[in-house]
């Protein structure tokens, strides 16, 4: 009798937990992206830096999932970051060209996951216009130089003030590692000996002293993620929350930013989601950026619009080892100079095409260099 009440409970238990189970797996999760400004793939420990600090994106790669094939739409801020909002290409968007506001007639993921039930906010750097601020149910917007330095000095504060009870989606963006550097006010203090600098550039004093200063401006960037990560921690929901951090563009220098190089539009992605991700897993397959909108509706179970040009890499989650995309594709536009191009990457090759070939080669961060500023 004992025996058979045991094989009782033994089979409602297992229902139970199966049953827990698939509702764990169709829960909508808490969605948070970090964006980094100028910010180069292979500028992270767990991309291979052995100098750069960046213990907590070390530590999100390891306990999540590592993107070695994520590529960007385009390599200049705002086109960028309207892309990833809309999930089209820049040249869709109507702001292919920096500093152009992203304008009402385009559609938002954001709106649609709002329409679905969650929370939207954003903090930090915005870059897309005032009036698509409405798609967001809060927008606190950091301007350079106001306040924080770094961009996220209002992060925490959307996870103190969202809403109890509804999934939310965060958009936090930084202004690290975004040109003019300030020293001083960073969690960690680099060294000339860390710097490792790219086969194109003379190993001047100019050289090393500005990459010791870009490497101080990441190790700020991961220490505010760091922060997040801890603050989910404290409120429980952590399980349950998909931390993606990317890069708008790569870094602030010559031959990176604005460039179609891979060190221009390659992006470091690293995804965290303890419910729904494998711990240490590493993905090869290549993404785009314009991939991010169709991955969040998914999750969200939110039906994808038609303007959406992306599609979702959800699976490659479970399955990190299945071909995604053959091709990635990024543009080139006006960024601060005349310019037009378009780029596609296979696995092994990139094409680029330069429509204007009768202008130099040189983008506006090789100015920003000398002018220790720049956009």
């Amino acid at each position: 009798m004992v025996t058979n009440l045991f094989k009782c409970f033994t089979f409602v238990f297992a229902l139970f937990s199966i049953s827990f189970n698939l509702f764990a797996k169709t829960e909508q999760p808490n969605i948070i992206l970090i964006i980094a400004d100028d910010l180069s793939w292979d500028d992270i420990g767990a991309y291979g830096h052995p100098n750069i600090h960046t213990p907590n994106l070390d530590n999100m790669a390891k306990e999540g999932m590592r993107f070695d094939s994520a590529y960007l739409t385009a390599s200049s801020c705002s086109p960028s970051r309207a892309s990833m909002l809309t999930g089209r290409y820049p040249h869709n968007t109507d702001a292919e060209q920096l500093h152009w506001d992203l304008p009402l007639s385009q559609t938002t993921f954001a709106e649609v996951l709002g329409a679905t039930g969650y929370w939207t906010a954003a903090a930090g750097k915005w870059h897309l216009g005032e009036k698509i601020k409405q798609r967001f149910d809060l927008v606190k917007e950091a301007k350079y130089g106001e306040g924080s330095l770094s961009g996220a000095g209002e992060w925490l504060d959307l996870l103190d003030e969202r809403p109890q009870g509804k999934p939310f989606f965060l958009w936090l963006a930084a202004w690290d590692a975004h040109r003019p550097f300030f020293q001083g006010a960073h969690p960690y203090n680099h060294k000339q000996q860390d710097v490792r600098l790219p086969p194109y550039y003379p190993p001047t004093e100019l050289f090393i002293d500005d990459f010791v200063a870009y490497y101080d401006e990441i190790s700020r960037f991961d220490a505010n993620v760091g922060k997040v990560l801890k603050k989910l921690q404290q409120q429980n929901v952590v399980e349950n929350t998909l931390v993606l951090v990317v890069s708008d563009n790569g870094r602030p220098y010559a031959r990176d930013k604005t460039t179609l190089f891979d060190s221009g539009v390659k992006t470091p992605m690293i995804a965290y989601w303890p419910n729904g991700i494998a711990k240490g897993s590493v993905s090869n397959s290549i993404v785009s950026s314009i991939d991010i909108s169709a991955t969040f509706l998914d999750l969200a179970s939110a039906k994808k619009p038609n303007t959406v040009e992306g599609k979702s890499f959800r699976r490659l989650f479970e399955k990190p080892d299945q071909v995604f995309r053959q091709y990635a594709i990024s543009e080139r536009n006006w960024h601060d100079f005349e310019d037009h191009g378009r780029s596609i990457r296979s696995q092994r090759f990139r094409y680029i095409r330069n429509n204007y070939n009768d202008l130099p080669l040189h983008p506006a961060p090789i100015r920003s260099i000398i002018k220790r500023g720049g956009n």
